[in-house]
């Protein structure tokens, strides 16, 4: 089957943060000397032009249909640096109509006045990293905003005239019942934002909660909270349409779409990831650059910014793209498989008779979705599309 050329989009890590979560193992740097902006915009253009150099005419005549700034901490770049970011990319690749520009914020780093100038250099779309509006709460995380500079930063966002927020929630969090996970849904909704993201904290390895873990919700509890915010969010009209995401209608992210429907992205900055469709070639490529802030400074318009490039194998294409597109709730249309890895839809069939046996996919012959239990038990779905089952 012949790969077909999906939207293209482009993600931006800025890697510095005030200070370390305990809980994060995202790739983020506490700032100690100072952020050196106008450098780290230099390299990230210099490594644009690279990638775009690299990929040849796969990259080329693709407008893009987003931009993400990810962390970090994205809003301790001033608006200016931002904008040249933006303007940079859109001289080399070009905007398309009705383009998502996303920024992600931390409530306790924006100085009065910012969302003004980050909406003049193009952002439309802010996401908050508030994670809970329990004082108590955010300090066992870590964090270093308060609930009221939650609100007072979300309401600075509206007042600059940005109409389409993210509020990034948390629940099971330390010594957190039910009723706690409930009064953050309810601080969230008084707040009226367009998204709203609900994931369940998990302890990832390499973190401090890891080594030291604080007093968490067992899993049933945790389950409890889940299937009570759900049940809220949704009659307050927002529809859950991936695993912890849910939007008022015409309110999806449409970046995170992309990377769920196996979309293509370029990842500029230290430690992004991109994934690129060269559908003359029949290749599908994941890169990464170089991780730490320093060594990607150094090395970012050489090819040595360049951590690892690797080209997908057909075997691991049907688990590539199902450990997406499963997570959507209403699934992908079943042809956009095809399309996305130039596999015939054969590829699929043992492991989608196996799940659809067990009740976990619906038999529905134009869509691939997982029924009510599939989502319960996901990671167990997706594992049944692993190459290595093939010759278990």
């Amino acid at each position: 089957m012949p790969l077909t050329a999906p939207p293209l989009s482009l993600y931006v890590h800025i890697p510095w943060c005030v200070k370390k979560c305990p809980y994060c193992d995202f790739n983020s740097h506490a700032v100690r000397d100072g952020i050196p902006q106008d450098a780290y915009v230099d390299a990230l253009l210099a490594d644009l032009d690279g990638d775009l150099a690299d990929f040849g005419a796969a990259s080329h005549g693709r407008p893009l249909a987003s931009v993400f700034f990810g962390g970090g901490t994205p809003s301790l770049f001033s608006p200016a640096s931002i904008g040249r970011i933006l303007d940079g990319a859109e001289r080399r690749l070009g905007f398309a109509p009705g383009i998502e520009i996303t920024l992600e914020a931390n409530p306790g780093t924006i100085e009065h006045g910012r969302f003004d100038g980050y909406r003049s250099a193009g952002v439309n779309r802010v996401s908050f990293g508030v994670q809970s509006f329990d004082d108590d709460k955010l300090r066992r995380l870590g964090r270093i905003h308060s609930a009221d500079d939650a609100a007072r930063a979300i309401g600075e966002a509206r007042d600059a005239g940005i109409d389409n927020l993210n509020l990034d929630l948390m629940y099971a969090l330390p010594t957190q019942d039910l009723d706690g996970a409930l009064a953050d849904v309810e601080r969230a909704l008084a707040l009226a934002p367009e998204h709203l993201s609900h994931y369940q904290l998990t302890l990832e390895p390499n973190t401090l909660f890891a080594s030291r873990p604080p007093p968490l919700p067992d899993s049933d509890a945790a389950w409890d909270m889940q299937e009570h915010c759900q049940q809220r969010l949704a009659e307050a009209g927002y529809a859950q349409y991936e695993v912890s995401a849910y939007a008022r209608p015409g309110r999806r992210a449409a970046h995170n779409l992309n990377y769920w429907r196996f979309g293509d992205y370029l990842g500029i900055g230290a430690g992004a990831h991109g994934k690129l469709t060269d559908a003359a070639a029949g290749t599908i490529t994941r890169r990464a650059k170089q991780r730490t802030p320093r060594a990607y400074l150094e090395h970012a318009a050489t090819a040595r910014r360049i951590a690892s490039d690797t080209s997908l194998a057909s075997a691991d294409l049907p688990f590539e793209y199902m450990m997406n597109a499963l997570r959507l709730v209403d699934g992908v249309p079943r042809a956009d498989f095809a399309a996305r890895t130039g596999l015939d839809d054969t590829a699929l069939a043992d492991a989608l008779g196996e799940a659809t046996a067990r009740g976990w996919i619906s038999r529905d012959e134009a869509v691939l979705r997982t029924t009510d239990e599939g989502q319960r038990l996901l990671n167990d779905v997706i594992g049944l599309f692993l190459p290595e089952r093939e010759h278990a």
